[in-house]
């Protein structure tokens, strides 16, 4: 059913049960968000998407369209709203922009731009940053919590998207932040490190262990196991240096297992092996593919002749295709053995 509305008198056609923040965005009209992510239900707890509907201050992620409902977004008292809410929220946050890992693509800032955040107001605005210790004691990415806003993304997508639960808000008014079971080190608690909440936290809270300021992407196949996760490989130089999920792929829609997002260091290893080796005289030496394959064939004949091919066993890959470990097997129940074995069962 579609319903008609006005929003900053421009009369749109949406359809019943999408909230006034989703009507704007399909007609392209910019609200700010904090606490807001496509991927996850509503929240509510920033109030900085506030907007004038049919005369009231409301919640634009939470509000439902009506028929003939009238929206403004950018009324006197909307940005009176909005911007005493983004006050209260830099009153006490880190205020060191240019050392943060999310300088120039955090939505606090963004956010803090649109709403008239300048100069002579943060000036004015009391800093009173709590001194907590950043919690450096996962290998793959550290929190900072003077830079939290408590918008909850972290901890909705651990629970709503995951089903981990392994963070939630702890403590109360202005010591409040998110923290694990028994406030302990996050390497301590059953958080296991997929960084679904470091690609959501609209800030600096969470970042990467190891910067990583990529020139280029490019689109694969995560080789981890038989799922086949589409990923975005950043690149610099001749290294990867970072490993993102594929929104676009069907498989994952962006979601990665700790292995698929932080397990790509081998790549780079100074010791990875790039060409087949075989060894001669007992030394490892560098062959060709056709080499390789034609040493391994005699082999194989050598061993079934003399022993039969029951002598014979293979255990294929869950990184391979469904098609190349199909052929896999046959190829050595052609050689008379039904010893086929598979990574992925164990």
């Amino acid at each position: 059913m579609m319903l008609k509305i006005t929003i900053n008198g421009l009369d749109i056609e949406v359809e019943k049960g999408i909230t006034v923040f989703e009507a704007a965005e399909q007609a392209g009209i910019y609200i700010p968000p904090l606490c807001h992510h496509p991927d996850l239900p509503t929240f509510g707890g920033c109030r900085i998407c506030m907007v004038d509907a049919d005369g009231k201050i409301v919640t634009a992620c939470r509000a439902p369209v009506k028929d003939g409902m009238i929206v403004k977004t950018d009324t006197e008292e909307v940005r009176k709203v909005r911007l005493t809410n983004v006050e209260l929220i830099l009153a006490s946050h880190n205020k060191d922009c240019q050392g943060c890992s999310r300088n120039n693509s955090c939505r606090l800032q963004e956010v803090s731009a649109f709403v008239g955040i300048n100069q002579d107001r943060m000036r004015k605005i009391r800093r009173s940053v709590e001194a907590v210790k950043p919690d450096d004691s996962n290998p793959f990415f550290h929190r900072d919590f003077t830079r939290c806003i408590l918008c909850g993304i972290c901890i909705r997508t651990c629970e709503e998207i995951n089903g981990v639960a392994a963070i939630d808000f702890a403590f109360r008014g202005f010591h409040t932040r998110v923290s694990v079971l028994g406030d302990k080190p996050l390497k301590d608690s059953k958080c296991e490190s997929c960084g679904e909440c470091l690609v959501r936290c609209p800030t600096g809270a969470l970042y990467l262990a190891k910067p990583a300021l990529v020139e280029r992407e490019v689109e694969s196949v995560c080789t981890y196991c038989g799922v086949g996760c589409g990923v975005k490989i950043g690149v610099r130089g001749d290294r990867v240096i970072k490993v993102d999920g594929n929104r676009d792929n069907p498989v994952n829609r962006g979601d990665l297992c700790v292995k698929g997002r932080f397990g790509f260091d081998f790549i780079n290893h100074p010791e990875r092996l790039k060409k087949p080796k075989i060894k001669k005289d007992g030394i490892f030496v560098e062959a060709t593919w056709d080499e390789a394959l034609d040493f391994i064939a005699d082999k194989m004949h050598d061993i079934k002749a003399k022993h039969g091919a029951d002598a014979l066993g293979a255990i294929s890959s869950a990184r391979c295709s469904n098609e190349e470990n199909y052929l896999f097997q046959k190829i050595f129940r052609a050689l008379g053995t039904n010893n086929v074995d598979h990574c992925a069962r164990l």
